[in-house]
């Protein structure tokens, strides 16, 4: 099947994601999804979902379902109006993992569920939101390969052996990894499928079942398609994980980087040499000032998914052109979900030998990075001394280095420092 062909099948979709991690999906009236999202999870998943999980940015996604415990329910809210989160509504959870699926369920098709009844879907998703890396193209083989079999969920080999002891503690049998595979998240129904399943589920059924597959096979005698995952499926779980997850968005951050700069002859020079250096690590894009100035092409920049910004200037301006910036992305309809990286570069081009930059001026770095931290901004300083050109490559590809560790580490400790290259 082409990929046209798959979207106009997705317009009618919405995507659900559950908290212990599942979500539910289906289509809309553009051919494009509208998700639903569950969680009683810490914050940190919450966050963490939002801001890697796919169903933020992918277009054919209209509705996100946020299931979560009566207790959290404010906070939840709170946290969809900070960043600016649309398609989102909130509905309370149940006490274990099936029953809060079939909450989710239940407000596109009960009234006195919700006050406000979603449109029935053809399709539903569920993902678990501790598998916050899951790409469109697992989505999309899912949805089609429930459209035509009924269901569908994503697989991945077995990594370990999977024994059975008996009741002494000793080893019963063990089972033939070869034959067995573990069931992962996404998986997709027709609603009519799935929500039958639920609603003759057994109480048993719904307090200590773990598999949905299984009850769409159980109740409604419909065999799942499975659909080989990648392994980006992972499930954050333990408190290692969320230091792995971690850094997987802290790399996925750090892709691109926008590097501004002026006409200045010498400040050019920099600019031209800092992008080359850069490059050899991250993709970069060179845009004037003049075009930083103009709102549609900094938003266009920043939708590309780029994060990270160098204001390349003379010592006296390099702030107020940042402060700049930052106001455009204050302006801009683009919520930010994830820390953006301002690195304001200072080019001394002086004469004399003498530390240029004085007290005052370092402290209206600092208190100006702490206001902009507060919107999720990350703004750091960094000085080039540009006083003997023998040595400009030299100084420039130390510029580049430090440029890189402050885009992948993040650190907002660091805000409004002064590194000097």
């Amino acid at each position: 099947m082409t990929l046209s062909a798959s979207l106009r099948v997705l317009n009618s979709w919405k995507l659900i994601e559950h908290q212990n991690c599942d979500s539910l999906s289906t289509p809309t009236q553009r051919g494009f999804p509208q998700v639903t999202c569950y969680f009683t999870k810490e914050i940190f998943l919450v966050y963490l979902i939002f801001n890697s999980s796919q169903s933020q940015r992918i277009s054919w996604i209209s509705d996100i379902i946020v299931v979560v415990s009566p207790e959290n329910i404010e906070t939840m809210k709170t946290i969809i109006e900070k960043f600016g989160h649309k398609r989102v509504t909130v509905v309370e959870g149940g006490i274990t993992r099936h029953r809060s699926i079939f909450n989710g369920l239940k407000v596109f098709a009960e009234k006195e569920f919700s006050s406000h009844l979603l449109q029935k879907p053809e399709v539903v998703i569920i993902h678990d939101a501790v598998r916050p890396f899951v790409e469109e193209d697992i989505l999309s083989k899912v949805v089609m390969a429930a459209k035509e079999h009924g269901a569908a969920g994503a697989i991945r080999p077995l990594v370990s052996t999977v024994v059975a002891s008996a009741a002494d503690g000793c080893l019963d049998h063990s089972l033939e990894r070869a034959r067995y595979r573990a069931s992962e998240m996404p998986q997709a129904f027709l609603f009519d499928v799935i929500y039958e399943a639920y609603q003759q589920c057994t109480d048993y059924d719904l307090d200590y079942g773990t598999e949905c597959l299984h009850l769409a096979l159980k109740y409604c005698k419909t065999n799942a398609k499975l659909v080989e995952g990648t392994a980006d499926l992972w499930k954050v779980t333990y408190k290692r994980d969320l230091y792995a997850a971690e850094s997987i968005i802290k790399d996925n951050l750090s892709q691109e980087v926008c590097v501004i700069t002026d006409a200045n002859e010498t400040v050019a020079q920099v600019g031209f040499l800092l992008p080359e250096y850069l490059k050899r690590q991250i993709k970069v894009e060179t845009v004037s000032i003049s075009q930083s100035r103009n709102d549609s092409h900094l938003q266009s920049i920043f939708s590309g998914q780029c994060y990270n910004f160098v204001c390349v200037n003379d010592k006296k301006c390099a702030i107020q052109e940042t402060q700049q910036l930052v106001h455009m992305l204050e302006k801009s309809d683009i919520p930010l979900l994830h820390p953006v990286v301002l690195i304001s570069v200072y080019l001394d081009i002086s004469g004399n030998n003498s530390f240029s930059i004085g007290m005052e001026e370092l402290a209206s770095i600092k208190k100006f990075a702490r206001e902009t931290k507060k919107k999720n901004i990350l703004v750091y300083g960094l000085l080039i001394q540009y006083k003997d050109p023998s040595l400009l490559q030299e100084t420039v590809n130390s510029a580049a280095a430090l440029i890189m560790a402050l885009i992948k580490d993040r650190n907002p400790e660091l805000i409004g420092q002064l590194l000097v290259a």
